[in-house]
């Protein structure tokens, strides 16, 4: 049987430390440790890492890690097409503010036509459906009136004919409607202030949103009306 004491590199004196003739291995012939960085002699002093050695050939500049090839070589076409999809994503877009992105990008004109016209065939723009989408949104979410959201819809590239279809669905009762309802809910914020001074805030509130003078004037009068004021004098319409 062998005994624990026989394994290689055991003995019983272990809790001691290494025995003599281990210690003596361990320094070498000359019995001096090496201080740090002293070399054996004989021995060569290995170079530091990299030296007397080529430099590995980096890739080209601009290398498009995904891709593996220059950026400059990747195709306008593909790189037009990746941008329309990332815009598009959760966010419909307007012909317009796609050729505006396309052309910060540095893509050329041409290519920029015939991917966003491709786009346009399958559906991926679609100006109309983004103006209805947008008036629909506009006026009953921040109760904009129809010149305010053409307005809106122009500084977006949709063009003319598409901006009047599309805030064409609002007419006047709809949008008189609606102005009513903000001077409801902002009547509460002005009582406490003289006649004047809620006659401004109410109109210059509805005529920021667009809403026509006349139609401005006419709803502003019947709910300070309803308040007990006396508007007689104000000469305001009262139809």
């Amino acid at each position: 049987m062998v005994r624990r004491t026989d394994w290689p590199g055991e003995s019983g004196d272990s809790d001691l430390g290494p025995s003599e003739p281990q210690r003596r291995g361990r320094r070498g012939g000359g019995g001096r440790r090496r201080g740090f960085g002293e070399q054996d002699s004989g021995s060569p002093e290995p170079s530091r890492a990299g030296e007397g050695e080529p430099r590995a050939q980096g890739r080209p500049e601009r290398e498009s890690r995904r891709e593996g090839r220059p950026e400059r070589e990747t195709d306008p076409a593909e790189r037009a097409r990746n941008i329309c999809l990332r815009l598009l994503t959760g966010t419909p877009r307007t012909r317009q503010q796609l050729a505006d992105a396309l052309r910060k990008k540095e893509i050329p004109d041409e290519v920029a036509e015939e991917v966003l016209s491709r786009f346009e065939e399958v559906g991926l723009i679609n100006d109309a459906a983004f103006a209805d989408a947008w008036v629909e949104s506009r006026h009953h979410g921040r109760g904009l009136a129809r010149r305010a959201l053409a307005r809106e819809l122009r500084t977006k590239g949709v063009d003319s004919a598409t901006i009047d279809e599309a805030v064409g669905q609002l007419d006047s009762d709809q949008e008189e409607e609606t102005a009513r309802e903000l001077v409801a809910r902002k009547l509460r914020t002005t009582r406490g202030l003289d006649r004047d001074k809620r006659l401004r805030r109410l109109a210059g509130m509805l005529a920021r949103k667009g809403y026509p003078e006349g139609m401005a004037l006419r709803v502003v009068r019947q709910a300070l009306e309803e308040e007990g004021e006396d508007v007689e004098e104000l000469g305001f319409p009262t139809e």
